[in-house]
């Protein structure tokens, strides 16, 4: 988020970007009741944090074991060379493969981190092998598993929102 951005949200902002995020599909009324507004000027300020970038979508949470998503593997994966092509058409390859569901470039030993949907291990070790090892300037890759998920990325902290906010909001 841009610092101007960030500058720009009051305590009615930052609600409603915790309530959208919470559950997208509250209607403008749902919406302007849970932030003491009336139904307009909450659409309004909907809008323009629409503009501002700070909502990027509204989605919905699918269950990957119940499609049939047995195995979540996270790759790391190492670069023949540190060079922007090379770069670019990894990355472009990988946003093409439905599978790779995140892909982060990252610092430390490894250049990107992915992290990846089979059916089972006998599934993602084809994939592997066959897909992830054909990406532009693969060099090395190592996998680890998830045994199970303790935390779901639930969205983002809203900025000036968490405990220590209300906590100094209400003067306490």
């Amino acid at each position: 988020m841009e610092e101007h951005a960030q500058e720009a949200l009051d305590r009615i902002d930052r609600r409603l970007l915790e309530a959208l995020q919470a559950d997208a599909r509250l209607t403008t009324a749902e919406l302007a009741q849970q932030v003491a507004l009336s139904p307009s000027p909450c659409w309004r300020r909907v809008k323009r944090l629409e503009a501002l970038g700070l909502v990027r979508g509204y989605h919905a949470e699918l269950d990957p074991e119940r499609l049939g998503w047995g195995v979540t593997a996270f790759v790391q994966v190492t670069l023949e060379r540190h060079e922007l092509a090379l770069g670019d058409r990894f990355e472009q390859a990988v946003r093409a493969m439905p599978e790779i569901v995140a892909c982060h470039n990252v610092s430390g030993a490894y250049d990107y981190l992915l992290q990846v949907l089979a059916r089972d291990l006998k599934a993602f070790g084809e994939f592997s092998r066959t897909a992830i090892r054909a990406l532009p300037g693969v060099k090395e890759m190592n996998s680890s598993f998830s045994l199970r998920e303790v935390k779901r990325p639930a969205g983002v902290p809203v900025v000036g929102s968490g405990p220590a906010f209300r906590h100094a909001e209400r003067g306490t």
